[in-house]
């Protein structure tokens, strides 16, 4: 199997992003026109994480979002389903073993997290929680490691809120995505998968109901380019 298939198995999920690792963070930015590192710096504005406090940031990868919050002076902790990522953050961190320059790398499905209850001031997630084969499973699990009063960021592919340039980014994701992946050398069945997974993600209204479902309130969304992606907070109730 050269990807993963809609219905997430996580070990073919895993698989995919091991074999993607090494330039996903240059596809990243190049695909997104590195739009990718101003979504970074909105997460970090709705995170608002300072001194003191600790995130947990799912998805992680290989720890580029995390760095976001360590450069406020919060500790953070990567967490990634995929051994690869993993490794590939540790090792540009400079690291060692599964701790990359004082952020703790763990190994870890959302769905099942290896963490205490209401262990963290704070949660996010950016581009990865529709990777997870039960989302809202997920969203209850982050409610558990997350402290009362704490809040919960996710950052995910949207709708684009503009119909006449809807058309247009819906060719690109479909056609020029995994292309740009092959050019730069990733795996662009890869893409492929991750640009079926946006087009039939939920909305931003659907996903707020899902989030407040899990148990999350006072949950509110931002578009940011067009609605390409959206940003969406909810705080555990206290």
């Amino acid at each position: 199997m050269t990807r993963a298939q809609l219905d997430k198995q996580p070990d073919e999920v895993a698989a995919m992003f091991d074999r993607t690792a090494r330039r996903y963070d240059l596809v990243n930015d190049v695909a997104s026109l590195w739009q990718v590192r101003l979504w970074r710096k909105a997460v970090a504005a709705a995170v608002d994480a300072g001194p003191g406090e600790v995130v947990l940031d799912l998805g992680a990868g290989t720890g580029t979002s995390t760095d976001s919050f360590t450069a406020l002076g919060a500790r953070a902790i990567a967490s990634d389903f995929s051994l690869g990522m993993l490794r590939t953050g540790v090792r540009r961190h400079g690291g060692n073993s599964l701790t990359g320059a004082g952020i703790p790398f763990v190994a870890g499905d959302a769905m099942r997290l290896p963490f205490a209850d209401d262990a963290f001031d704070a949660v996010t997630i950016s581009v990865a929680l529709r990777n997870v084969q039960d989302t809202g499973l997920a969203l209850r699990e982050m409610l558990r490691v997350t402290r009362p009063g704490g809040r919960l960021v996710i950052l995910e592919f949207s709708h684009v809120t503009f119909a006449p340039f809807d058309l247009v980014y819906r060719e690109y994701l479909m056609k020029a995505l995994p292309k740009v992946a092959k050019v730069f050398g990733s795996n662009d069945d890869s893409y492929d998968y991750l640009a079926e997974s946006i087009r039939d993600w939920p909305d931003q209204p659907t996903l707020a109901r899902t989030i407040l479902d899990a148990g999350w309130e006072r949950v509110a969304w931002r578009n940011l380019s067009l609605g390409i992606v959206a940003v969406h907070r909810g705080f555990k109730p206290a």
